[in-house]
């Protein structure tokens, strides 16, 4: 059998630039899953036909519903899921701000996640370590059933010093906080592998730089886009990589290979 590659991508609004950039990037026809976060598209029916169904993809989406031009994932797969999910019950935070598309594929369950950021204040961080919690409680029970399991997106957090260009000045910025990187780290205790660092142990690798302050010519970045892999597929995984020479939006795509 071939590999299947997977890319994972925050496209920071899927109109524009970022939409030219996508469908460039499904012309490609390179890889068979194709996860974006933060489409921001409160319907993406009023989206161009060729980013609704492209050639040789199905899509599914999960919308932001409750704030407009905010939030949103999107999937473009050429194999055909057994099921989606978007609802994890009514008062789940995985139900909201359209973060969360779950597609059981059988071999393996593939989550896109576009995970809060907490740095607008003390109450959206509270909610951002909420969500880690309860997708993890949510993860362990389908690890323990036996499921191989796939977790992308834009984590919003860099877990250690050499996943960001600057760590002693952002310690105490939300996306390196301690707080923040435990969970990271609880998500690997659990039985993730940060399939990446299995294969670049360098430092200076980034997925996302600031806009505002031109960081990607400077490579002043951080690595927080991330695809983690379940113990019991890892050893499938035959490399990860960023892409980041493919611009678009101010992160960077990043690539699985599945044996």
């Amino acid at each position: 059998m071939r590999d299947l590659k997977l890319a994972t991508w925050n496209v920071n609004g899927i109109r524009a630039s970022a939409g030219r950039a996508v469908k460039e990037f499904l012309a490609s026809g390179r890889y068979d899953i194709i996860c974006l976060q933060e489409t921001k598209i409160g319907n993406h029916l009023d989206l161009p036909e060729e980013l609704i169904n492209p050639d040789g993809y199905l899509s599914f989406w999960n919308d932001c519903l409750e704030r407009k031009g905010y939030s949103g994932v999107a999937v473009y797969t050429k194999l055909e899921p057994k099921s989606i999910k978007i609802n994890f019950g009514h008062n789940s935070l995985l139900s909201k701000e359209g973060r969360v598309l779950g597609l059981d594929f059988g071999d393996f369950i593939l989550f896109n996640i576009y995970f809060p950021n907490g740095g607008s204040g003390e109450v959206r961080l509270k909610y951002k370590l909420k969500f880690y919690e309860e997708f993890l409680d949510y993860t362990k029970k389908l690890l323990k059933k036996g499921r191989k399991i796939i977790v992308t997106g834009d984590f919003n957090t860099a877990y250690t010093e050499i996943d960001l260009a600057r760590p002693e000045a952002n310690v105490k910025n939300s996306g390196f906080m301690p707080v923040e990187r435990k969970w990271i780290d609880k998500y690997l205790e659990a039985g993730f592998v940060d399939i990446f660092r299995a294969f670049h142990k360098e430092g200076g690798l980034y997925s996302y730089w600031d806009i505002k302050s031109a960081a990607r010519d400077r490579n002043v970045g951080w690595r927080i886009d991330y695809f983690l892999v379940s113990k019991n597929l890892a050893g499938s995984v035959k490399d990860s990589k960023i892409l980041a020479d493919v611009y678009g939006s101010d992160h960077a795509p990043v690539i699985l290979i599945l044996r």
